[in-house]
């Protein structure tokens, strides 16, 4: 997984192969993308099915000159050769690479690793890597996989892949080393965080399910629900969570903890379906583009997996793309409080438009607004409730113990003295997660608020 660029992921829509002709009488019709759509391998484009776009304008001659003068200057004098395959794949490159940081043009290789991204499932080691001071840190081993059994750990540094050393000006290459087919081996030099002799391992590939939705119970009836990336399954899987977990608790959830941190986003579908499973009603994303096909509106469907149960959302300035079109539904439509930073802005649609078996343009063709007409992009979304960066630590010393009632000399007896007094534990749960701390305070109150009053119809009566 390559950290550096994931903060970037884009919401993808798949469409039909689209092609550019100079002829106007080229034919115009195509059946409409479905929609919200997971990536696919893009398929041979179907002449009878193409959609042509006609250029608004011819391109300037003296434009057309200024390209073939480089081009002829590049082959005459760069010091080495240069064919003319690569000029043209630079040139169509650099081509989309000027328009936003999101379009791309992509080969098989790429996209195959754009649909392992959004599949959650690829050939490699299960290890999570950063690339930190030129240097390649370990973020952490997945569950049951080759890295976690072999006894890599978060903190360690790969040094080595295969005998080469990992350089810092290169680190995209030896991230793509680190996957491969299944049941191919590689070997890893390693240094364990805090130690100063490296140590070799040898690893067999393995198929690896990365889950992108993991829940768990807080404490009794609040449940905490993850979601680290927006893959083909995640609606699905969010589901299965919270079925889950209200059969743990034996009896509906009293709130939920959503957890966006650090999402980078993923597929617009999965997004829509993620809001679609905690709101009983109302608009969950609109989409505008210059094409028809991106003119696209969403909206929730009844049925609430949580009844109503008060929800409190997660976000910082990681959280990007799918995840503010989540952040976005449930704020607009007043289904959750959202918590915690300014989300990155990201609010653009990526669309992936195949050119032939082999070759695709990922191509920003939309922008996506919430549910109150307002488009995120560079702007990101503002939290009801912004928490700062902190981290909680333990004192020093203890402090004092506090003084009641009862430890005053010649008190009045209450009338349960006698028994044991309840001695209040102090949750860690600030001190490993700040924000997660105050967000399940929240959702405490937001929960006495939500809940009726106990024997409500008798105390009516009185």
């Amino acid at each position: 997984m390559r950290f550096p660029s994931v903060a970037l992921l884009a919401c993808f829509l798949s469409i039909p192969s689209l092609s550019i002709a100079a002829d106007p009488a080229a034919p115009a019709d195509q059946t409409p993308i479905e929609a919200p759509a997971e990536v696919e391998k893009p398929a041979a484009a179907d002449k009878s099915a193409e959609k042509s776009i006609v250029p608004e304008a011819s391109v300037d001659m003296d434009d057309i000159r200024a390209f073939t003068a480089v081009f002829n200057l590049i082959k005459q004098a760069y010091v080495d050769p240069v064919d003319d395959k690569r000029l043209m794949q630079g040139a169509i490159r650099g081509m989309l690479g000027g328009l936003d940081p999101h379009s791309a043009y992509l080969d098989q290789a790429e996209m195959s690793e754009l649909q392992e991204d959004t599949s959650g499932s690829y050939a490699g080691l299960g290890i999570e890597v950063l690339q930190v001071d030129g240097r390649l840190r370990v973020v952490s081993p997945i569950d049951d996989t080759p890295a976690a059994r072999a006894g890599i750990k978060a903190g360690d540094t790969i040094v080595e892949i295969d005998g080469k050393a990992v350089q810092g000006d290169d680190l995209d290459d030896a991230v793509d080393k680190l996957r491969g087919e299944a049941g191919t081996t590689i070997r890893l030099r390693i240094v364990h965080e805090g130690a100063n002799t490296p140590i070799d391992l040898t690893l067999t590939r393995e198929v690896i399910r990365v889950a992108s939705v993991r829940g768990t119970m807080l404490e009794p009836g609040y449940a905490y629900l993850r979601i680290s990336q927006f893959q083909v399954d995640t609606g699905n899987d969010l589901r299965k969570a919270i079925r889950r977990l209200v059969e743990q608790n034996k009896s509906p959830l009293k709130g939920a903890v959503l957890d966006l941190r650090s999402n980078p986003g993923g597929l617009l579908n999965a997004a829509v379906e993620v809001s679609d499973t905690v709101l009983d009603s109302g608009l969950i994303v609109t989409t505008r583009g210059r094409l028809e096909e991106s003119q696209l509106s969403f909206r929730s469907t009844p049925g609430d997996m949580l009844d109503g149960a008060p929800l409190v959302v997660l976000v910082d300035n990681g959280t990007a793309s799918a995840a503010e079109i989540v952040a976005g539904a449930l704020k607009d439509n007043h289904r959750a409080v959202l918590m915690g930073r300014r989300t990155f802005g990201k609010g653009s649609v990526q669309t992936v438009l195949p050119l032939d078996e082999e070759h695709a343009v990922k191509l920003t063709t939309a922008r996506y607004y919430t549910p109150g007409g307002i488009s995120i992009q560079a702007e990101g979304i503002t939290p009801d409730i912004v928490l700062a960066d902190l981290a909680v630590t333990p004192r020093d010393q203890q402090s004092l113990p506090m003084v009641s009632e009862r430890d005053l000399r010649n008190h009045l007896k209450g009338a349960s003295e006698g028994a044991d007094r309840a001695t209040t534990r102090i949750s860690d749960l600030s001190e490993r997660d700040y924000a997660l701390g105050e967000a399940l305070n929240v959702l405490k109150g937001l929960t006495l608020r939500h809940a009726p009053p106990a024997n409500g119809k008798d105390a009516a009566k009185r």
